[in-house]
C-alpha cells in the first residue's frame, strides 16, 4: 500500500473519530487505532487486487468482508467517510444478526447480570455499582468513574443520580450500594488514605485526586464475568426501543444524533444495504 493511501486511511478515521469528540480518552484512542488498522487493511487489499477506491463496488467490499469478518465493525468508519465524500460509490455493510453478534448480550443475560450486580454480596461493591450503571443506563466506564458524590441525592420520593443535566431514579438496592460507597469508599492505597478524596469522586483511584483507572475497571469487570461493551450495547438498544431518542439523549447525556443512530439500528433498517445491492445488480 502506498504511503499516501496509508496516510489517507489514518487521517479519515481520525477526522470522524477523535475530532468530533471533546475529551479524548485512552479507550477512544484504542478504538480509533483499530479503525485505522481496518482502513489500512482494506486499502491494502484493494491495492493488491488493482482496484481503485473510487471503483470499489459492493461486491468488492463483501469479498473483503468474507476473509476479514473480524474487521466487520471497525471498517465501518472508513467506508462511511469515503461514501460521504463521494470518494467511492454507494456502499453499505450488512448488519450481523444481533442474536449471533458477540457485540450484544441476550436480553435475559443482561437482566441476569443486573440482578447479580444488585444482589451478589461476593462481588466488590464498586464493581456492582459500575456494572449496574452500565446495564441500566448504557453508560461508558469512562463517564462512570468521573461521577462525583454530589451527583447523588435522596428525597421523600426516592434516590437519584444526575448523569448529565437530569437526575434519574435509582433502584432501591443500587441506591443503598451508592450510599455505602459514599460513606466508606474502598481504601486500598496508603496515598489515598493519607490525602483523601478531595475531588469527591464516587470511585476514587489509587492516586490521590484521581478517579479509578478506566482500563483497570474494564479488566476487573471482565474478570468477574460482567462484560462491558456488549452489556452497554444491549442496554442502549433497550433504551431507544422503549423511549424516544431525544429522551434517551437527555437522560443519558449523549448527543441526540447518537441516540437517533441507535434508534435506527434498533429498527433493523436494511434500506441502505438493499439500495446498495440493487445499485450493483
Amino acid at each position: 500500500m502506498s504511503a499516501q493511501a496509508r496516510s489517507t486511511a489514518a487521517r479519515t478515521v481520525r477526522s470522524v473519530g477523535g475530532a468530533a469528540r471533546g475529551r479524548y480518552t485512552t479507550l477512544a484512542a484504542k478504538g480509533d487505532t483499530r479503525d485505522i488498522k481496518a482502513a489500512i487493511d482494506f486499502m491494502s487489499w484493494l491495492d493488491a487486487h488493482d482496484i481503485d477506491l473510487q471503483d470499489t463496488t459492493q461486491n468488492n467490499l463483501e469479498r473483503w468482508l468474507v476473509d476479514h469478518s473480524c474487521l466487520h465493525r471497525t471498517v465501518v468508519t472508513f467506508i462511511q467517510w469515503a461514501v460521504a465524500r463521494r470518494l467511492t460509490g454507494k456502499l453499505a455493510i450488512t448488519r450481523p444478526s444481533k442474536k449471533n453478534d458477540s457485540g450484544f448480550l441476550d436480553e435475559q443475560d443482561l437482566h441476569d447480570q443486573l440482578r447479580r450486580c444488585l444482589n451478589d454480596d461476593t462481588l466488590p461493591r464498586e464493581a456492582r455499582i459500575i456494572g449496574a450503571l452500565i446495564r441500566l443506563y448504557a453508560l461508558p466506564v469512562s463517564r462512570i468513574v468521573e461521577l462525583t458524590t454530589d451527583r447523588f441525592h435522596r428525597d421523600e420520593k426516592g434516590a437519584y443520580l444526575t448523569l448529565d443535566r437530569h437526575p434519574v431514579l435509582l433502584p432501591p438496592k443500587l441506591a443503598v450500594l451508592i450510599e455505602e460507597q459514599i460513606a466508606q469508599p474502598a481504601t486500598d492505597s496508603r496515598m489515598r488514605q493519607q490525602f483523601g478524596n478531595e475531588n469527591g469522586y464516587l470511585f476514587p483511584g489509587k492516586a490521590p485526586g484521581r478517579p479509578r483507572n478506566v482500563i483497570g475497571t474494564h479488566n476487573l469487570l471482565k474478570q468477574l464475568g460482567l462484560p462491558v461493551l456488549s452489556a452497554r450495547n444491549t442496554a442502549m438498544i433497550e433504551a431507544v426501543t422503549s423511549l424516544p431518542p431525544i429522551v434517551v439523549a437527555d437522560l443519558f447525556g449523549i448527543h441526540p444524533a447518537t441516540a437517533q443512530r441507535w434508534a435506527n439500528y434498533a429498527k433493523d433498517d436494511w434500506s441502505t444495504y438493499l439500495a446498495a445491492r440493487l445499485a450493483t445488480e
